[in-house]
């Protein structure tokens, strides 16, 4: 793990060049360019609060209300860890060519993929915040928020190495993998509050999730406006490093 840190460190101004290439060309083309980097989670948010508000009406508790803004709260940092798993399992088929003929450590393409996914969540993340201070739930926790979002990156980094070298080998991965994610979407309290489980197996279940533990803190630090869940949190840290490893 610390020979990756030291080749990522060395080819930092190389992933620089391809994280910002790679976020160009997701815009190449439209008219509004990286406005869509703004306006796609605002649309998202959007289209959530007219389904759950008006449509479904789902029933809200005390904890959850507005359902809307606590469910994005867990959703946005939820889509940069599902793209990234799903497009960096793909990437070193779809870059070999770039890695022969180039001669850089494949390493770097599927950590370009979870980079330009948290420049796009780091994007997003303003609409969050604009919409949790229209609700007055802005806090003093909000400083804690580069926390989560470095024990999410160690697990997301860690995921995408793996999943990178293990496709190359067996293809179906890129399959299974979105089945995977549908699963596990539902096994993360984003949807619904991770108290409304209780103490039983469930919940113990639940506790084993490590990206379970990142959303719910990312929820206390920007819905509840309260932090208390750092065993949670060190406990999804230890299983990212280990990610990383297994990835490395």
């Amino acid at each position: 793990m610390i020979g990756l840190i030291q080749v990522l460190y060395r080819y930092r101004a190389l992933i620089s060049s391809l994280v910002t290439r790679e976020l160009k060309a997701r815009y190449r083309g439209s008219v509004l360019g990286f406005l869509w980097s703004f306006i796609n989670p605002l649309l998202l948010l959007l289209t959530y609060t007219l389904v759950f508000t008006m449509i479904l009406r789902v029933p809200q508790t005390e904890r959850m209300s507005p359902y809307y803004l606590f469910f994005f709260c867990g959703l946005l940092p939820w889509t940069w860890f599902s793209s990234s798993l799903l497009e960096s399992s793909s990437v070193l088929i779809a870059g070999g060519n770039l890695i022969k003929k180039v001669l850089f450590p494949a390493e770097v393409l599927p950590t370009v993929t979870v980079l330009a996914n948290l420049a796009n969540f780091l994007l997003g993340m303003p609409i969050l915040l604009a919409f949790l201070a229209w609700e007055g739930r802005l806090s003093a926790t909000l400083l804690l928020l580069p926390i989560p979002i470095f024990v999410q990156l160690v697990l997301t980094l860690g995921g995408a190495l793996f999943l990178s070298a293990l496709t190359v080998h067996f293809r179906d991965i890129g399959n299974i993998l979105g089945h995977v994610l549908q699963l596990w979407v539902f096994a993360t309290p984003i949807l619904y509050d991770v108290e409304l489980l209780g103490d039983g197996t469930l919940r113990q279940l639940e506790r084993l999730n490590p990206m379970g533990h990142i959303v719910i803190s990312y929820q206390q630090m920007l819905f509840h406006g309260h932090f208390d869940h750092w065993r949670g949190l060190a406990g999804s840290l230890v299983a990212g490093l280990v990610a990383l490893a297994v990835g490395a």
